[in-house]
């Protein structure tokens, strides 16, 4: 059977895929598989998020090499945005990071949000577990720039780095406070342009109001600036905080539960039965017919 517990180590790829496609379809074993999993290494799960055009496969590419330097082995879970329209997805991350298809330290695996607003789904979560117990040394996982709701990483990373950019300096203000309270590390890249300074101070003094120290990390990734600092807060000791393991613990054990409760919805055919509905009633009413569903 694909995906077998003695078969998974960084050192089979082929068997890490296949556990993960198994994962990520539901195909039969992979309950079995997934309670199964021993975590043997202090593995940190790593969020990068951030707003479309900030450059985060670009910084996601350097800091892979920065990290695999010392023969670490490191995963990358590159998220790509399902349209609402046709449940299709670009997964165009991979070809972003071409330059690291044949290493062997390192695997990327693209998969889309299947519709979580996110941008994040209880698959990411299951997938970046499988990644873990193969005895990855690093798990990335690069979320869609979505705005307010990548507040959903902080249910799944140990450490998430929100990646913004000068251009945002009009817009920093109203920067909502979740998006502050989430992140570990601010990384303003492109910091060679305009305004990068200017921007930098606005951020900083928004950081003044929250008690937590987020630090911010300058970087301009298309030159490898800045990229070790990064890499130097990530191999910081960080996982020996219980409150934050048992945060994360319930937030992923809350994604799972409701993936389970809504697994019979199928979204394009809720969307041909409200067709119906419409056609049949004039006075279609969303509240009755969602309690009705459900």
């Amino acid at each position: 059977m694909p995906g077998k517990l003695d078969n998974l180590k960084v050192s089979n790829f082929k068997e890490v895929a296949r556990a993960l496609t198994l994962v990520e379809n539901d195909l039969p074993g992979s309950a079995d598989l997934l309670k199964n999993l021993s975590f043997n290494n202090q593995c940190p799960v790593i969020g990068i998020t951030g707003p479309p055009g900030a450059g985060k496969s670009t910084l996601v590419n350097q800091l892979i090499t920065n990290l695999t330097a010392n023969g670490k082995y490191v995963a990358v879970l590159a998220i790509d945005p399902t349209s609402p329209f046709n449940f299709g997805s670009l997964l165009g991350d991979r070809i972003r990071m071409a330059s690291h298809f044949n290493s062997p330290n390192v695997f990327i695996r693209s998969l889309a949000t299947r519709g979580s607003l996110g941008g994040l789904s209880a698959k990411t979560i299951e997938m970046a577990d499988v990644l873990r117990a193969s005895g990855f040394d690093y798990v990335i996982v690069e979320t869609v720039g979505v705005g307010q709701s990548e507040v959903e990483i902080a249910g799944l990373a140990d450490m998430t780095f929100v990646v913004l950019v000068p251009e945002a300096g009009d817009e920093i203000q109203n920067i909502k406070s979740g998006l502050m309270e989430i992140a570990d590390a601010f990384i303003l890249n492109k910091a060679d342009r305009p305004g990068a300074d200017e921007f930098a101070n606005q951020l900083q003094k928004l950081l003044h109001q929250n008690p937590k120290v987020v630090p911010i990390i300058k970087a301009i990734a298309t030159e490898n600036s800045g990229i070790s600092q990064i890499a130097k807060f990530i191999r910081q000791d960080r996982m020996h905080d219980n409150q934050r393991k048992l945060f994360l613990a319930a937030e992923k054990v809350y994604q799972l539960i409701k993936e389970k409760r809504m697994a019979g919805v199928d979204r394009q055919k809720l969307r041909l039965d409200v067709a119906e509905a419409f056609e049949k009633n004039n006075t279609f009413n969303l509240y009755s017919f969602a309690e009705a569903y459900s």
